[in-house]
């Protein structure tokens, strides 16, 4: 077995797809991070390692059983056995994962440069476990989950916001009323005001939301801030991420 002692995690908890787990270049000053006195690696091929970045399903049971109680968290002065932690790695990418006592990858972190580089000498000095899955497991996105694609070159903030925007969208397809549809695509595009009258609340709906997908701008950012005026939930988000960027 190998271990990397020393390892700084940030977790992101609940997230099911890899984007949401930050890059230690976005980690922020009040992420609650954490040291693993130790953690176990492991090798895993590419369809493993999507498996368990982008998905909240259980883990193999041969993987569970080998990294059972074999890593640690540091605290204070204690140092407290994990269940089911490890370092996963293809070669290429690399996540830690922290199953909090059940089987599924509840935490998930990405490592500080120095711990990567740790993990990549590991790969070429030691004999490493090797796991695999045979075949790929299909991602489903949608609104909720939107593909890798659409939050692409985005920072942590833009992502959130974007992310954030979508929410609205969401609840806009579920309780707007047509009106309220053809609104917010006007708001979108007012240049387009005369058109947008005539299309059905479907139509309107459904071309905002195509058009919102590309990339993050002003014009987004005007777009989600006007569609949280109102709603306590959404507006906390919003001012959750806007006190972020001033720090």
């Amino acid at each position: 077995m190998v271990h990397i002692r020393d390892v700084w995690v940030n977790w992101f908890e609940g997230e099911e797809n890899g984007y949401n787990v930050c890059e230690f270049h976005e980690w922020r000053s009040d992420d609650r991070i954490e040291v693993l006195d130790q953690a176990i690696l492991v090798w895993i091929n590419r369809n493993l390692f999507d498996y368990i970045e982008n998905q909240l399903l259980e883990l193999p049971e041969d993987l569970l059983a080998y990294v059972h109680h074999q890593s640690y968290l540091r605290k204070n002065m204690s140092r407290i056995q994990l269940d089911y932690c490890f370092i996963a790695t293809d070669g290429v990418r690399i996540i830690v994962i922290d199953t909090m006592g059940y089987k599924t990858p509840i935490r998930k972190s990405r490592l500080t440069p120095r711990q990567e580089q740790a993990v990549y000498e590991k790969l070429k000095q030691e004999s490493i476990k090797r796991f695999s899955l045979e075949e790929a497991v299909e991602k489903e996105y949608h609104i909720l989950s939107p593909h890798p694609h659409e939050l692409k070159g985005l920072t942590r903030k833009e992502r959130q916001l974007k992310q954030l925007l979508y929410m609205t969208l969401d609840q806009l397809y579920s309780t707007g009323t047509d009106a309220e549809v053809r609104y917010w695509y006007t708001e979108w595009c007012p240049q387009d005001y005369v058109r947008i009258q005539m299309l059905n609340r479907e139509d309107a709906w459904t071309q905002l939301y195509a058009e919102i997908k590309d990339g993050w701008s002003k014009q987004h950012e005007s777009l989600c801030e006007a569609m949280v005026k109102g709603q306590a939930f959404f507006e906390k988000l919003w001012e959750l991420e806007q006190n972020e960027r001033v720090k």
